[in-house]
C-alpha cells in the first residue's frame, strides 16, 4: 500500500509539472505520501481502491479527488475527480474530472483539466496529455490570466489555440494555431506561437511592443527582442521603424563576480536633415578590484548635437564619459579619474571647451596625540586639455597641488563649542597656448580660522524639541593670488553647506585670500507628532572685495548677501525646501525651492528656481522656471501623472505631458502624450505620443498577481 501511495502522489506531480522522476531520485528522497480518505479498501490481491473525501499529500502537493483506483497488475492509475492538485504553496493548482496515468508514471491522460502556472496563468482544455516526463499536451485550449467567472462573461483577452505544448523543462508554452480574442472577439491570428510560462525570468523573445507617433519621425512601431546569453549576460535589440526612420536599438547586460556592465546604444538612418548614419552609445560599469580599490567608468557620446532629443534617448545637453580608480578607508581616500566632455550646446564649441579633464586626488588622516585634533595631509594633480591650437581660447592647463590641516574642537563652560584650524598648501600651476598669462607659478597659500559655536537646546510642551545654534567664524588666508586664467572656479554657489568654509571657490586656481568672517544661526524644532522645522540664515563679511566671485554667486563686494535657507517636513507626507540669497535691500537674488508631498494616492513633485543673467558663469540671459511631475491613484486599478515646465523668464512653455496607465491581473496599458518646446537654437519643437500593451502572466509582461481579483 506504501508503494501506491507513492505512485499516486508522484503520478500527479508529473502531470502538474513538478521535476522528472530520476532528478528527484538524484537530489533526495522523496518525502513520504499520507492518505486521507473515507473508505480505503482492497479489492481482490492487486487493487487499491479509496473514495470520499480524499487528501494525499507529499512535501509541499496536495491531492484532493472523489476516488482514486491503483492496479498493481497493470500499473494503470485511475482518478475520479473533481480532483484538485496544489504544489509550493499553491503556485500552481491542476483541475480536471478525471486522471489516468500509465505504470511508469511518465504518460497519462487528463481529461475537461485546467493547469494554473505560478498563480497567474490559466491553461483550460478538453483534454490534457503527459508526454515522456516533460511536455503536457493540451487538446482544444483556451489561455488567460484574466479572471474567468461563472457569469458567461468572456475574459478580456484569450489566446484560444488547437494546441497548445507546455515544455516543463524548458519552462516554454508552444501555440498551434494560436487566435488572440478580445472579449471573445478574434483580433489576430498566428499559425505558430512561443511565449514562455510564468516561471521563467529570461526567456529568449520578443518582449513587449510599444506604439510611438512624434512630429519628427512619425508613426513608428518598436518591437524589443531579449537574448539572453548565458546566466549572466543579455542583450535585448529593439528595432524601431517609422515612416522617418529605420532604427535598432540594444541594451547589453553583464555581471561579474565583481562588478557589472551596462551599455545601451542605438543606430539610426532616417530622413531628418542630417546625413549619414546616426547613433548614440551610453555605458557603464562598476568592479571591485580587490584591496579596497574599485574602478568605474561610463561612456556618454553621440553621432551630432540632435540625436539624443530627436529620438527621446536623453535631455543632456553636455556629454561626459569618465573612467576614475578609488579606494577608500578609515585612514585615507585616493582617486584618480580621467573625463571627456561632449557639449551639444549650438552656442560652445567643442574645440575651445576643455575636453579631457585629468584629476588626481589622494587624502591621509592622523589623529596625534599632541598637539590633539586631526591632521590631514593630501595632495593631487589636475589638468584640462582643449583641442584647438588658437591662442588663448585653446588654452591647455596643469597644476599640482600638496598641503596639509589641522582642526581640533573643545567644549568649555555651558556647552560652547570651539574650533580651530590651521593649515598650507602649495600649487605649481603650467599654462600653454596662452600669450596673456605666465606659463609657469608656483604659490604658498598659509591659512588659519577659529570657530565658535553655542548650541543650546530646549524640551517645549508636549515633547517639542528645540535647537538654537548660534555659529561665528574669523578666518585668514595669506599668500597671493596667482595670475593664472580662471578655468574651473567661475560659477561658486553660496549655500548652508560652506557659510563656515575656508574657500568657498569650487576649486583649486582660486582662493579667497585676506581677512573674513562669517556668522550664522541655526534653529530647529522637532515635535513628537511627526513633523519637523529648521531654518538657517547667515552672511559673510570680508576686508578686501574678491573680485573673482561671479556677480550672481552673492558673494561679492566686501559683504556678502543674505543666505536663509529652510526644511519642512510633515507627518502627512509634505516636505518643502527653500533657499533664497537676498540683497542690501532684500530683494530676491537668487532663489530655489523644492515640494515633495507623497500619499498612499498621490505623488507630487515641484520645483522653482531663479538665476539671474551671468556673463561669467555662460548664462546672458535670467532663468526663471517652475516644474513639476506628479502621479495620481485614481481607484486600483486607474493612474494618471503628469508634467509641466514653465519658463517664466521668457514666458512660455518648456516642455508639458500627460500619462494615463490602466493595469489588472491580465493586462497592463500605457498612453503618453509629450510636448517638448525649444530652448535653445539647435532643438525644434517636438511631439511624442505612445502607447504599450502588456499581456500580463507571461514571463514577458510581468506578474500581477497583486491585482487578482475574486468571484462573487
Amino acid at each position: 500500500m506504501r508503494g501506491a501511495l507513492s505512485a499516486v502522489t508522484l503520478a500527479l506531480a508529473l502531470a502538474l509539472g513538478a521535476p522528472p522522476l530520476a532528478a528527484q531520485e538524484r537530489q533526495e528522497e522523496p518525502a513520504p505520501a499520507i492518505l486521507v480518505a473515507d473508505r480505503v479498501f482492497v479489492e481482490g490481491e492487486s487493487r487499491l481502491v479509496a473514495e470520499g473525501a480524499i487528501e494525499v499529500v507529499q512535501g509541499d502537493r496536495r491531492l484532493e479527488a472523489s476516488r482514486i483506483v491503483y492496479d498493481e497488475e497493470s500499473g494503470r492509475l485511475e482518478i475520479e475527480g473533481p480532483l484538485r492538485l496544489t504544489e509550493g504553496d499553491d503556485a500552481t493548482v491542476l483541475v480536471a474530472e478525471a486522471a489516468e496515468l500509465d505504470r511508469d508514471l511518465r504518460d497519462g491522460l487528463i481529461r475537461s483539466a485546467r493547469l494554473v502556472l505560478d498563480r497567474q496563468l490559466q491553461l483550460a482544455a478538453a483534454r490534457v496529455d503527459r508526454v515522456r516526463d516533460r511536455y503536457t499536451v493540451l487538446t482544444n485550449t483556451a489561455v488567460t490570466s484574466c479572471q474567468v467567472c461563472e457569469t458567461g462573461r468572456p475574459p478580456l483577452w484569450q489566446i484560444r489555440a488547437r494546441q497548445v505544448i507546455h515544455d516543463r523543462e524548458a519552462r516554454q508554452l508552444y501555440f498551434d494555431g494560436a487566435q488572440l480574442r478580445v472579449l471573445d472577439v478574434p483580433v489576430f491570428y498566428l499559425p505558430r506561437l512561443r511565449l514562455p510560462d510564468p516561471t521563467q525570468e529570461r526567456a529568449r523573445g520578443f518582449l513587449l511592443p510599444e506604439v510611438r507617433n512624434t512630429s519628427d519621425l512619425g508613426l513608428g512601431l518598436k518591437l524589443p527582442y531579449f537574448v539572453p546569453i548565458g546566466p549572466h549576460r543579455d542583450i535585448t535589440l529593439t528595432p524601431y521603424l517609422s515612416t522617418e526612420t529605420r532604427t535598432l536599438e540594444f541594451r547589453y547586460r553583464q555581471a561579474f563576480v565583481r562588478g557589472d556592465l551596462l551599455l545601451r546604444g542605438a543606430l539610426s538612418s532616417d530622413s531628418l536633415p542630417e546625413e549619414g548614419v546616426r547613433g548614440y552609445l551610453f555605458g557603464s560599469g562598476d568592479f571591485a578590484l580587490g584591496r579596497g580599490y574599485r574602478l568605474s567608468f561610463d561612456v556618454e557620446t553621440t553621432s551630432d548635437e540632435a540625436y539624443l532629443s530627436d529620438y527621446g534617448y536623453s535631455g543632456k545637453d553636455r556629454l561626459d564619459s569618465e573612467i576614475t580608480l578609488s579606494k577608500i578607508r578609515p585612514g585615507g581616500f585616493l582617486e584618480a579619474g580621467l573625463a571627456h566632455y561632449q557639449s551639444l550646446r549650438e552656442n560652445e564649441d567643442n574645440a575651445t571647451q576643455p575636453s579631457l579633464v585629468l584629476d588626481v586626488f589622494h587624502e591621509r588622516r592622523f589623529f596625534p596625540r599632541r598637539p590633539g585634533g586631526e591632521l590631514r595631509l593630501f595632495g593631487g594633480a589636475h589638468a584640462h586639455y582643449r583641442y584647438s591650437d588658437s591662442d588663448v581660447v585653446g588654452r591647455d592647463v596643469g597644476r599640482l597641488s600638496a598641503g596639509a590641516l589641522w582642526t581640533r574642537r573643545w567644549t568649555g563652560p555651558a556647552g560652547v563649542r570651539l574650533g580651530l584650524m590651521a593649515g598650507l598648501r602649495a600649487d605649481s600651476f603650467g599654462v600653454w597656448q596662452d600669450s596673456t598669462s605666465d606659463p609657469t607659478e608656483t604659490v604658498l597659500t598659509p591659512q588659519a580660522a577659529l570657530e565658535l559655536r553655542w548650541p543650546l537646546a530646549r524640551a517645549g510642551r508636549g515633547g517639542a524639541v528645540h535647537l538654537l545654534e548660534p555659529v561665528a567664524m574669523l578666518a585668514w588666508t595669506g599668500g597671493t593670488r596667482p595670475d593664472v586664467p580662471n578655468d574651473a572656479s567661475t560659477g561658486a554657489e553660496f549655500d548652508e553647506g560652506n557659510l563656515f568654509a575656508l574657500n568657498r571657490f569650487p576649486a583649486a586656481d582660486r582662493q579667497e585670500r585676506g581677512w573674513r568672517a562669517a556668522a550664522g544661526l541655526r534653529w530647529l524644532r522637532q515635535d513628537p507628532g511627526g513633523w519637523s522645522l529648521g531654518v538657517t540664515a547667515g552672511r559673510v563679511w570680508r576686508a578686501e572685495a574678491d573680485d573673482a566671485f561671479s556677480p550672481s554667486s552673492g558673494l561679492t563686494g566686501e559683504r556678502s548677501d543674505w543666505l536663509v535657507a529652510g526644511e519642512l517636513a510633515l507627518r502627512e507626507g509634505l516636505r518643502l525646501e527653500a533657499r533664497g540669497l537676498f540683497g542690501r535691500g532684500f530683494d530676491v537674488t537668487k532663489a530655489a525651492a523644492r515640494a515633495l508631498w507623497r500619499t498612499q494616492r498621490l505623488d507630487l513633485a515641484a520645483t522653482y528656481v531663479l538665476l539671474p543673467r551671468d556673463t561669467v558663469e555662460n548664462r546672458p540671459d535670467p532663468l526663471s522656471e517652475w516644474s513639476f511631475d506628479g502621479t495620481y491613484r485614481m481607484g486600483r486599478h486607474w493612474t494618471g501623472s503628469a508634467e509641466w515646465r514653465y519658463d517664466i523668464a521668457a514666458d512660455r512653455s518648456a516642455k508639458a505631458g500627460v500619462g494615463l496607465a490602466y493595469r489588472n491581473e491580465c493586462v497592463e496599458v500605457r498612453l503618453s502624450a509629450s510636448r517638448s518646446f525649444a530652448t535653445s537654437a539647435n532643438l525644434d519643437p517636438g511631439t511624442d505620443f505612445g502607447l504599450t500593451v502588456a499581456l500580463k502572466g507571461f514571463s514577458t509582461g510581468g506578474s500581477a498577481r497583486e491585482y487578482r481579483r475574486t468571484c462573487n
